[in-house]
């Protein structure tokens, strides 16, 4: 066995291969850039707002008409080294129609960037998004931190920050997380084929940020969900880290979403 239960490369590949997974995943790609195309059309928003020094370090912000509302940061997908947050501006629509303040992230892909440097991104911006909430329009004691796939993984080593440790801040800064089909423990990517010529994971970075693997006892919410016909490895992974996350008296739903990839 090469990890688990799988046997072969192949197999471990297929567990987690988004694209093969469906018939036609570039219907999803495309609906992800006419949606959000759309919606920045008609919506009130700011793109490509900095949060840091270089030149990916940027976010795309979608105010609530009402000022003081809750602050909602957005990190997409894409194993790291895909996509952008110009592709992902359709999220905004619901949670800004209600009266939620939405940053859309934007950071440096694989390979130009290692994991340790994208991570320390995110951690930048929701430093910069608790220190600017007045200029965003929201209230910096509502900040709720949300991501999908690699971005799930961003959304928990976002929880797990040691804020008033590394960065001054209330350790409180995240008031809850929602990691969508998370990736919370590295290994595995490690050893896959079609990601790590990218990513180039040494052992060294898999300790260090693997979520999994730094699970404590944090005043943080997780609503934690993934769609049940995804591969198998994101289902695996999602089951483990929450079930690890409450062992630790941490607070976590999960949210089925059945019939859905």
């Amino acid at each position: 066995m090469i990890f688990r239960q799988f046997k072969t490369q192949a197999d471990l590949d297929a567990a987690y291969d988004v694209e093969a997974a469906v018939p036609d995943f570039m219907a999803y790609a495309r609906q992800y850039v006419e949606s959000s195309a759309d919606y920045r059309s008609r919506a009130t928003h700011h793109r490509g707002v900095r949060y840091g020094p270089t030149v990916d370090e940027h976010a795309d912000i979608f105010p609530a008409a009402r000022k003081g509302g809750p602050i909602l940061i957005f990190i997409h997908g894409g194993f790291w080294r895909m996509l952008a947050a110009s592709d992902f501006s359709f999220v905004a629509e619901g949670p800004q129609t209600a009266g939620v303040n939405v940053v859309v992230a934007n950071y440096t892909l694989a390979p130009k960037a290692t994991i340790g440097e994208i991570v320390r991104q995110m951690r930048a911006l929701i430093a910069w998004v608790w220190e600017n909430a007045d200029t965003i329009g929201g209230d910096r004691e509502e900040i709720y931190v949300c991501g999908h796939s690699a971005g799930g993984h961003l959304t928990a080593t976002s929880v797990l920050t040691d804020w008033a440790g590394d960065y001054g801040l209330p350790h409180t800064v995240v008031k809850g997380g929602i990691p969508i089909s998370g990736l919370f423990d590295l290994e595995p990517i490690k050893r896959l084929s079609f990601v790590q010529p990218d990513l180039r994971l040494t052992d060294a970075e898999v300790a260090a940020h693997s979520p999994a693997a730094h699970i404590r006892r944090v005043p943080v919410p997780l609503l934690v969900t993934y769609g049940s016909d995804e591969p198998s490895e994101f289902l695996r992974q999602s089951d483990e880290f929450l079930a690890d996350w409450t062992r630790a008296g941490n607070r976590g739903t999960f949210l089925p979403q059945m019939g859905r990839n």
